[in-house]
């Protein structure tokens, strides 16, 4: 990617880093005679260092450290600072405190993670040992609805777990499937924490942009009975959050000669080379979201004897709403047939010269469209596991597991009312004194409803809409697996086991078959269907003279005079309703798909823990074998019928490891591991159906899916050092490469109609309305040549006890990454052109800082997470003739803060901000190798600060 990072940040970095150098060997000395307590076991609530005991934040940090240090492979964990109280509000926004870890928000809120540069595709998630998928939906730029691999954290409440292992290094007794880590969650149990446990918490949350205050709680009862064989317990956690996301999108943007250039495209010298924003738009987004989570764990151990067995119940609940209104240009990014571009005179026009940005224009005969569209969004996750936990003797032991994983998503309602003001002349806008946010001249009022009017079905174009859909998305892993363990001697420990698993992963979609509105009744004016929107550009930094209200369709009323939601065809014209899908609606036939994927493995494994001399040595060996299975059905459009289509593929990988620990000098452990490691294509790229856009369509596109993909394959290799030089503390360093040889990606490439029906006569058959020479933009999945990943880790942890008084309950967590990769961006399936960039998702670079104080009864902290600018996808939309296009996300740091004070033993209260610079989301639109960086999403989301109180009982 460009390189938008600036010397000041690796500046910042580097002085962290030797700061962070130098605070441990002013520590060293001072703690050196209690050193051998770094990894002191957890008790209870407490961990004890030395003479000294911790509580709250130190002791979650402490346990993280212990964890880390006991594990042969490379592993980063986070702990709860005490039952039903996880370090932050959200999981993803804690798993980002983990070196190598960095994450994508929508609504203001962790959703996915990206680990060592690789995205949630190629990261494996699993709750209480079993892999699982959490599927919601974001705003169509931060990529919709979750049709893929990845897991969404923003799913769950993050007082519902107790811990979370991030493995960077592969192992065989750990399933296949990862090429950046494996990410473990974990609910409480009953036998985590004997005898009677219990905690309530509430918060209430206000955000400065929407001025709301919404409530938030979370309780646990915990029990243990019959002298500690039986226990069971029991958690909830609720929230409910209404937010506002404002700013200006521009939904891509286009070459001045797409959609048959402007009425007056000569004017430009280069309109190949000229972009211009597609659909130029401020808006505002409501979100309304509810969560309601809940765990149930029993747990036994007859007799207090050699079985144990153990029942985790885990159930999620995310119900939300999203509202968008929207004051947008319409013209640019359509053609003649749509009363588009073609019709548009272009008036005057400024281009940057470096960049071929049209950076600003004014125009005639532009249509300017209102838009309000309403989303209802739910999932429902539940998950069962049953685990059996056995000793036939101090040498032989086993372990089995079986569960279910299943995440439906649902969007039962998306609907879109759009009103319309044809034929302005004077629109202007103007990107020359700010790039995010330009001034807008619309031409007329914008506030008045006279000004605006509803197109009907037979009026010209662009008529004026009432789109409606609905889509659903459902995800399953059934699982289970059989583990044995046997103690060779005192130091060698061999492992054998077997693993099934099966991933279902099924979409549904309907739609209306036309979207045309139907003309006003009589009597009814658009006053009387239309709101107007107000106070818009809070703490934005809007342009002086821009647009702060506008009027937006209504659309509640509108449904009172059209009875749009009655899924009936009520008779008027353009008044058909109904939501239809296969067989019935061919725009929906692409959202309907069916993969499953049957995996079966089994591994051998050897632990070792001995010594070298007098150095200990620990690790281990083995190999995993594993066979997949996939079957995909599909439905594409043959001249107006869904015809299934359906394939099957079949792969099996060896996949050997190797982890290694050496402690050559006391509390200095040095690491390393090497292995195979593969994961699995993205589910959208199998199914083997193809696409061709409608014969009249603005943006002309074919596709072909591919089931026989194969998967992503590496090989990985990791270095690191550790250094515990005193309590509470860690001083590390990680070098890691991963050479991918196997890769998927989307080439993309411009064919005429006459190649692709030669290509494929039976998805592409030569058609009257088809015109050979016709070009279409034709995309389709491919495995392609990988390329070499790389980077490096620096991590410093240490509570500043060498300090006097109050300064030593003071400390810091400093963390930096560095990434790079070399990927070769494909424009043709035979890859004889390319571009070599970065990985998808992959920030070249990313850190991490808290500063806090614990003294056990007082407890702040302050956070910093910054991450460098990275691709969304490759490639993106609407490219010019500048190669490949691109759509990113710029640079971000995001700040939070969080206090706590005990009032009492068992009560204390809290404070929590997050997001204390209301940092925007800005994401791009560009070229690969190109100077473009065009703004395509520029949003900000407000701040958010909590206040409550936690009981613990």
């Amino acid at each position: 990617m460009t390189q938008r990072h600036k010397f000041a940040r690796h500046a910042l970095v580097a002085t962290a880093s030797l700061g962070a150098l130098a605070l441990a060997m002013m520590a060293h000395d001072a703690a050196a005679q209690t050193a051998d307590a770094a990894a002191a076991p957890q008790d209870d609530n407490a961990t004890e260092v030395g003479e000294i005991v911790v509580t709250g934040f130190r002791a979650s940090l402490q346990n993280a450290l212990n964890i880390k240090r006991n594990e042969a492979g490379v592993v980063d964990a986070i702990s709860a600072e005490d039952i039903a109280d996880f370090p932050d509000t959200n999981l993803a926004e804690s798993i980002q405190r983990i070196p190598g870890v960095s994450i994508d928000r929508d609504a203001g809120e962790g959703r996915s993670i990206t680990v060592r540069g690789l995205s949630s595709e190629f990261t494996r998630t699993r709750i209480n040992g079993i892999e699982a998928q959490a599927t919601t939906s974001a705003t169509d730029s931060s990529g919709g609805v979750n049709r893929g691999r990845g897991f969404d954290f923003n799913v769950f409440a993050s007082e519902l777990f107790n811990n979370i292992t991030v493995r960077k290094t592969a192992s065989a007794e750990v399933e296949e499937g990862s090429l950046g880590a494996t990410v473990d969650l974990k609910t409480s149990r009953p036998f985590d924490k004997p005898g009677f446990q219990g905690a309530i918490s509430g918060q209430y949350g206000y955000n400065d942009l929407s001025q709301n205050w919404d409530p938030r709680f979370a309780g646990l009862i915990s029990n243990t009975w019959a002298d500690g064989q039986l226990g069971a317990l029991f958690s909830i956690a609720y929230s409910e959050k209404e937010s506002l996301e404002e700013g200006f999108s521009s939904v891509r943007w286009g070459p001045a000669s797409a959609d048959s250039g402007f009425l007056n495209t000569s004017v430009l010298p280069n309109p190949g080379g000229t972009y211009h924003p597609r659909i130029p738009r401020y808006g505002r987004l409501e979100h309304g979201q509810k969560r309601l989570g809940a765990t149930l764990s029993f747990q036994a151990r007859p007799d207090n004897g050699p079985t144990l067995f153990t029942f985790d119940a885990l159930y999620s609940k995310l119900d939300s709403t999203r509202s968008e209104n929207f004051l947008q240009a319409w013209s640019l990014s359509r053609n003649a047939s749509q009363g588009g571009k073609p019709q548009v005179e272009i008036v005057d026009y400024e281009i940057d010269p470096n960049t071929g940005e049209m950076i600003y224009a004014e125009l005639d005969n532009m249509d300017i469209r209102s838009e309000q569209r309403f989303d209802i969004l739910e999932t429902e996750f539940t998950q069962l596991t049953f685990g059996v936990e056995h000793e036939f003797s101090d040498k032989f032991r086993f372990n089995g597991l079986v569960g279910r994983a299943d995440s439906q998503f649902g969007n039962p309602t998306q609907v879109s009312a759009i009103i319309d003001r044809q034929n302005v002349d004077g629109y202007t806008i103007d990107f020359r004194d700010n790039r995010d946010l330009p001034l807008i001249g619309y031409g007329f009022d914008v506030t008045d409803p006279a000004q605006w009017s509803i197109v009907g079905p037979t009026g010209a174009q662009p008529r004026s809409e009432l789109r409606s859909s609905s889509n659903f998305q459902d995800n399953v892993y059934s699982t289970a697996e059989a583990n044995f363990v046997y103690d060779l001697n005192d130091w060698l420990t061999l492992k054998a086991g077997a693993s099934w698993k099966k991933f279902e992963s099924s979409s549904r979609s309907f739609a209306r078959l036309n979207n045309g509105a139907p003309a006003l009744p009589a009597g009814v004016s658009l006053a009387d269907v239309t709101n107007m929107l107000e106070d818009f550009g809070k703490n934005l930094d809007l342009p002086a003279g821009s647009a702060t209200s506008w009027v937006r369709p209504d659309l509640g009323a509108l449904d009172g005079v059209w009875n749009y939601s009655c899924n009936c065809d009520t008779g008027v014209s353009g008044g058909d309703f109904r939501l239809l899908g296969l067989n019935e609606n061919t725009s929906t036939f692409g959202g309907w798909r069916d993969v499953s994927e049957e995996d079966t493995g089994a591994y051998v494994q050897a632990d070792w823990n001995t010594t070298i001399g007098s150095i200990p040595f620990r690790g281990n060996v083995g190999v995993r074998q594993v066979k997949t299975e996939v079957n995909a059905l599909g439905y594409s459009n043959v001249g107006g019928v869904a015809t299934p289509t359906t394939g099957e593929n079949e792969y099996e990988d060896t996949l050997p490891s190797l982890n290694v620990s050496l402690e050559p000098f006391e509390n200095l452990i040095v690491r390393f591991g090497a292995a195979k490691v593969m994961a699995r294509p993205p589910v959208g790229s199998l199914i083997p159906v193809f696409g061709l856009s409608a014969f009249d369509a603005a943006n002309r596109t074919a596709s072909l899916g591919n089931v026989a993909l194969d998967p992503y394959r590496a090989k990985t290799y990791d270095l690191s050092v550790e250094y515990y030089f005193a309590p509470e503390a860690l001083l590390s360093f990680a070098y890691f490469y991963k050479d991918i040889s196997t890769y998927v990606q989307t080439t993309q490439q411009t064919l005429t109609y006459a190649q692709l029906t030669a290509l494929n006569p039976v998805a592409f058959p030569a058609a009257p309305n088809r015109p050979v020479g016709e070009e279409y933009v034709f995309s389709t999945p491919t495995n392609t040549p990988g390329g070499p990943l790389k980077g490096f880790e620096i991590s410093y942890q240490q509570t500043f006890t060498f300090l006097p008084g109050l300064f030593a309950n003071l400390g810091a967590q400093l963390n930096y990454t560095h990434v790079e990769s070399e990927i070769d961006y494909c424009t043709d399936s035979s890859c004889r052109v390319f571009v070599t960039e970065d990985l998808v998702n992959l920030s070249p670079n990313a850190w991490n800082a808290t500063l806090y104080y614990d003294d056990g009864k007082f407890n702040a902290r302050v956070s910093a997470a910054y991450r460098d600018a990275y691709y969304q996808s490759v490639p993106g939309s609407n490219g010019g003739s500048n190669g490949i296009p691109y759509q990113g996300k710029t640079e971000t740091t995001t700040i939070d803060a969080s206090a706590s004070y005990n009032l009492t033993e068992n009560l204390s209260v809290t404070l929590e901000g997050l997001n204390l610079t209301d940092e925007e989301n800005r994401q791009n639109h560009g070229d690969l190798d190109g100077p473009r960086d065009s703004t395509y999403v520029y949003h900000h989301t407000g701040r958010q600060v909590f206040v409550g109180a936690r009981y613990r009982f």
